[in-house]
């Protein structure tokens, strides 16, 4: 039987359709009835079914590393949560959520912990990817309010991406963007210090200088009043504080941005001109230390023209996260109440404390995510709940995170598998995942999905719902969490979202309290009696006092640390195509590992050559805060001076590569978003005295100065490097690969000064590993392919002539390698990115490896001229 359910990824909310195979696994297509996709999916989406074994999985309570039972687990965390409260009070516990929680389990752990522990003390990874867009919402709107849908980008004339890699970080929307530049010609505009893939379909890509966002938008609104393209009939009947906002950008410097005058002047030209405009901003806005007031220089402009709330017109955040909207909607923000509704305002808090009958509410906000760190640290909270994020990995000066956790008295973590965070933890509870879980999520453009169960929970795992449920009863509170299903919580949930609609609230799903849940199909908010869906404010209605929108003066600022002697370089930090956060999931898909299988650094030529580094090398980076050990790769993508490097490895994949441990929690004033775009580093070259690649039918043990791991079909492999090669390589071997009995053939040569040793036993290659003094050049694909097998010619490291290596994975939705690319536009002459989807089918589901396979098609042609 299949189920409609959602991906549990970006914040694009697409549709699948899952029918499990009846082994525990299940086959995952797009659904092409859902709005958000139309059946499309990434890479990521495409490989959901290999995520869904059990062989890393938490499968039972842990209580000090050791086995044992849910009620001693949650008796433990229910008396230390009562005792922290009653020896230090609420400011002594907090919860710290995720983006990956379901609204049903966000909603339960936020009535619990603000209604009830009485402690603002919550915040979410979301802190870390949207909440300066929330702030510039609130300070605009009023209100939390994504205005436009993503129906905009199908009608839209002109789309700017600002801080935004959409072909990357959100391929079905970048294919929607394709297809409407296809259809009516929109113009593309790519506002990014790095030339990434989205700027392959870009008419214009400004470059411009880090951190400098707010300066380009403030000449723009200075370009919009000067040229007539001011909606002064908008202004003067729904904003207020256009004037202050305009005299500030007069006031603020275009030069600040770098840009040179004729992208300029284009950029001002098509926007001035052109009505319907959409600005898609992401992390490269959020992830500032002036962050809120980057997204109030882009609201000011499309507020000032009224093109806002129209068909094809708006600003539009995309986030990160399956339900970092559903956490936003929830209150799962320290400074935030349910339903959009402000912790700090008296009315909104009585409300809420009367809807849920709680016996306190906080009146303060609580400590933001750098904040509640930082507390941890000083030991103000002494009982901390961790539910599905790992923050020894992805939070800022993350090596500082870790010790904070592991000194904290009583650390509960709720996740699905072991990870940096959960190895600090005092108890750690096995959690449903997905696939195996039931609630909602809401995707970008305010579409609230169902998420459905269609396979059954392993070992002892529970819904995260439940588990705060069970703690809350524990506590004294049970009729207030008294819940059997996820249905009931929404219907709850639903009816408080009527008592923010009569308070003049934006978010409103009253209409769905007796819906039938389990049918839920797709709907996106608001859901009343008067209203469904739609864009906000084309008339106004804006949820301020007089119900007007704010523009506010913006001064530019750009990062306060400065490059010099000693940090010369500037870090920016973000997601590789194939891999999502701390790779927890993808990193389980074999298949995602073959396009990009370890932390890189990337560096302009010009750097490189000045630093002595060459390519596929590796370089130590520095900070004030850490190091790390990266792979070159050197590219004209960043300009000189800045270095990017992604952010998705761990000690458990990459223990040097662990980039946020470089990262300063440096945070904005408003929203307490920390800059992830803009530490200063040093790089000096690596010089290890040999290189290594191995692969394993079995998990490997590394042992080495650097070393990254990843699947790959029926085993592992991995990259390594040493600064003192070992006595003996074969002893090396056999540890690595744990196989002490296991028949050894080598082969070595003194001159080159390489080995290769391949352990066998039953005639069959269990491990291989390849050293040289340099980089190891082999073909990765073809020798871990060669596992399990009798392995002939393995140590060759080539496939046998006549045999195609089909190279590093360009497409990983379909499995095409580069030298697979490459030998058909040769061989059959092939001269298009469509002649190559046609002939290969490469780029021809999500879309976002088109980029490369220009760059492919472009470097064959030049080489045949």
């Amino acid at each position: 039987m299949s189920i409609q359910t959602t991906c549990p990824y970006c914040g694009v909310g697409c549709g699948v359709i899952a029918t499990p195979d009846g082994a525990g696994g299940a086959q995952i297509i797009g659904d092409p009835e859902h709005p958000a996709n139309f059946g499309r999916l990434c890479s990521k989406g495409s490989a959901l079914g290999q995520t869904l074994g059990l062989e890393e999985r938490l499968l039972t309570p842990l209580v000090g590393g050791h086995a044992t039972d849910w009620d001693r687990a949650l008796d433990l965390v229910a008396d230390r949560f009562t005792d922290a409260l009653a020896e230090h009070g609420p400011d002594s516990v907090a919860f710290y959520l995720s983006g990956q929680m379901l609204t049903e389990d966000y909603y339960v752990a936020n009535k619990l912990i603000k209604g009830f522990m009485g402690s603002a003390n919550v915040d979410t990874n979301s802190r870390l990817c949207m909440a300066s867009s929330v702030a510039g919402h609130k300070r605009a709107f009023g209100a939390d309010t994504v205005p436009g849908s993503y129906e905009d980008i199908d009608e839209a004339d002109l789309v700017v991406l600002v801080g935004s890699n959409l072909a990357w970080c959100h391929p079905v929307l970048y294919q929607r963007l394709i297809a409407a530049k296809k259809a009516r010609g929109t113009r593309v505009v790519v506002v990014d210090p790095r030339r990434t893939a989205t700027c392959d379909a870009a008419d214009l890509h400004l470059a411009l200088a880090p951190g400098s966002d707010a300066a380009l938008f403030n000449a723009l609104l200075v370009a919009l009043a000067e040229r007539g393209a001011v909606d002064s009939a908008y202004l003067d009947a729904h904003v207020a504080g256009y004037e202050a906002a305009l005299a500030e950008a007069r006031a603020s410097n275009p030069a600040l941005t770098g840009l040179g005058a004729r992208d300029l002047e284009t950029f001002l030209d098509w926007f001035t001109t052109t009505e319907r405009v959409v600005t898609i901003y992401s992390q490269g806005i959020n992830q500032s230390e002036s962050g809120t007031d980057k997204v109030n220089a882009v609201l000011n402009c499309h507020l000032a023209t009224g093109r806002i709330g129209r068909p094809g017109m708006g600003p539009f955040s995309v986030t990160g996260q399956p339900n970092a909207m559903g956490g936003r909607e929830v209150g799962g923000l320290a400074n935030m109440l349910a339903c959009h509704l402000e912790l700090e305002n008296p009315v909104h808090r009585t409300a809420v404390q009367r809807f849920w009958n709680s016996p306190r509410m906080p009146k303060a906000a609580g400590l933001k995510a750098v904040e509640l760190f930082d507390a941890v640290a000083r030991g103000q909270i002494k009982a901390l709940w961790i539910i599905h994020t790992n923050p020894a990995v992805s939070m800022p000066d993350a090596g500082a995170v870790a010790r904070a956790i592991k000194g904290c008295d009583f650390v509960v973590v709720s996740d699905v598998t072991q990870t940096d965070t959960t190895r600090l933890a005092d108890v750690v509870l096995p959690a449903t995942a997905w696939g195996e879980k039931s609630g909602t999520v809401t995707n970008s453009d305010r579409m609230i999905s169902r998420q459905r169960a269609f396979l059954p929970a392993p070992g002892q795992a529970r819904d995260d719902w439940r588990m705060l449920a069970d703690v809350a009863r524990r506590m004294g509170w049970g009729p207030a969490f008294d819940w059997d299903s996820a249905a009931g919580i929404f219907a709850e949930y639903a009816a408080l979202s009527g008592v923010a609609g009569d308070l003049g609230r934006d978010f409103d799903i009253s209409g769905l309290i007796r819906a039938d849940y389990e049918a839920l199909r797709p709907t996106r908010w608001p859901v009343t009696a008067r209203q469904q869906g739609g864009r906000f404010f084309a008339d106004g209605g804006f949820y301020t006092p007089d119900r007007r929108a704010r523009m506010l003066p913006v001064m530019p600022r750009l990062p306060v640390a400065k490059t010099g002697p000693r940090y010369p370089f500037r870090l920016n930090t973000g997601r590789v195509r194939d891999q999502w956060h701390t790779m927890t999931r993808t990193g389980l898909a074999p298949r995602l590992s073959q396009h990009i299988a370890e932390p890189f650094i990337e560096i302009h030529p010009d750097d490189a050559t000045t630093l002595g580094l060459e390519p596929a090398t590796l370089a130590r980076v520095t900070s004030a805060l850490g190091q790390a050990i990266l792979r070159v790769a050197i590219t004209d993508r960043v300009q000189t001076g800045q270095v990017f490097a992604p952010m998705h490895w761990t000690a458990d994949t990459a223990p040097t590569g662990r980039v946020d441990a470089l990262v300063a929690a440096v945070t904005d004033p408003v929203s307490g978003q920390p800059e992830s775009k803009a530490s200063v580093v040093a790089i000096a070259p690596f010089a290890p005295a040999w290189y290594g690649f191995a692969v394993s039918c079995a998990p490997l043990t590394p042992k080495a100065d650097y070393w990254a791991r990843a699947r790959h079909d029926g085993g592992w492999r991995c990259e390594l490097a040493g600064l003192v090669p070992p006595a003996s390589w074969e002893a090396y071997a056999r540890a690595l690969f744990t196989l002490p009995d296991a028949t050894c053939l080598s082969v070595e040569d003194r001159v080159r000064g390489t080995h290769r040793i391949a352990l066998m036993a039953g005639g069959k290659t269990l491990a291989a590993l390849f050293i040289a003094p340099d980089p190891v050049t082999l073909a990765r694909g073809h020798v871990a392919a060669q596992l399990g097998t009798e392995g002939a010619g393995m140590l060759a490291g080539r496939p046998a002539k006549g045999m195609l290596d089909p190279g590093p994975t360009v497409c990983a939705c379909l499995n095409v390698g580069r030298n697979t690319i490459l030998q058909a536009i040769a061989s059959q002459s092939l001269n298009s990115v469509e002649a190559i989807g046609a002939a290969l089918q490469a780029g021809t589901s999500c879309g976002s490896c088109k980029p490369e396979l220009a760059a492919l098609l472009d470097t064959r042609l030049e080489a045949a001229e």
